[in-house]
């Protein structure tokens, strides 16, 4: 009965930081960044890129429609109540579009699930994509990538009273959730088979599945952990150090080479006039886990 009730008391606070519909709806969330410490994004004057197909059909609408999550704090986050998106992904994805002659606040930002981020490059329901998204070789298959402009690592995410799970050798019989199509999720699939492995398309839903003691523990890339974690410090908490290298990238579509250069320029410009900080220090930043140094930017030769 206590553990019951403290799990449900749990994921009711964490819906209520989430913005979503366990307390008052629209509640903002908790500890998230405000709109008034978010950079400002100077916008590149008379800026053309006619090689890229996907850039000139931006320019013709007049804005970028850019995939995104709306669950991950600190990261992709989706205010219900506004449909206001705020985190370091949705800031990347901003001084992106100012650097390639859009105004950020033109911007249009679709939630697009993992399992379907190629999918929506490919078929050009989006410009581009910015949301957790590891670099990768059989991606790089199917769509391009700019960047990396963050280097994350795979870790675990458990109960505060979880006294059993260190690391991914714990594991074996344990239910361990991850997002359907994710590198996470397959990566435990084939170097930890012994853990039950469970599903859903958002991580959200995999955190309330742990805090109501259906799953044990959650997985994936540990920036998404700590900012779960930093909205439900008595209740959440990432475990062992991580154990893999997640390098995020901008996906683009395969054959647009012209905007992924454009991008991998904006970035290392972004990164060098302080821009990728202070994005940084306003959103993943308020976690509690100081600014990395940005990861090299592989400018890979088109196939």
């Amino acid at each position: 009965m206590f553990r019951t009730t403290r799990a449900s008391r749990a994921l009711c606070a964490l819906l209520v930081l989430l913005a979503a519909a366990c307390g008052r709806e629209g509640s903002p969330p908790g500890k998230g960044p405000a709109a008034g410490t978010l950079p400002h994004y100077r916008v590149a004057e008379g800026y053309r890129l006619p090689a890229s197909r996907t850039w000139t059909r931006a320019a013709r609408r007049g804005h970028f429609i850019v995939g995104v999550k709306e669950d991950q704090p600190y990261l992709g986050e989706k205010d219900p109540a506004t449909g206001a998106y705020s985190g370091f992904d949705i800031e990347i994805a901003r001084m992106m579009s100012a650097s390639l002659g859009l105004p950020p606040k033109t911007v249009r930002f679709r939630t697009i699930a993992s399992a379907n981020r190629e999918t929506a490059l490919q078929n050009g329901q989006i410009d581009y994509y910015v949301g957790t998204y590891t670099i990768n070789a059989n991606r790089r298959k199917l769509v391009g990538f700019a960047g990396p402009y963050y280097l994350a690592g795979q870790s675990l995410l458990v109960r505060t009273d979880e006294h059993g799970i260190h690391g991914p050798r714990d594991l074996a019989g344990k239910r361990v959730c991850s997002a359907a199509g994710s590198t996470p999720y397959q990566r435990v699939k084939t170097d930890y088979p012994e853990a039950v492995l469970v599903a859903y398309d958002t991580y959200s839903a995999c955190v309330d599945n742990l805090l109501t003691y259906q799953v044990d523990a959650v997985t994936t890339d540990d920036a998404i952990l700590i900012g779960y974690a930093a909205k439900a410090p008595d209740e959440l908490r990432v475990v062992g150090r991580p154990f893999s290298k997640e390098p995020y990238g901008i996906g683009v579509p395969r054959t647009d080479n012209a905007l992924r250069l454009a991008l991998d320029d904006a970035l290392a410009a972004r990164e060098r006039n302080g821009d990728w900080r202070k994005a940084y220090d306003a959103t993943l930043g308020l976690s509690g886990v100081p600014a990395p140094r940005p990861p090299a930017i592989d400018r890979y030769p088109a196939s």
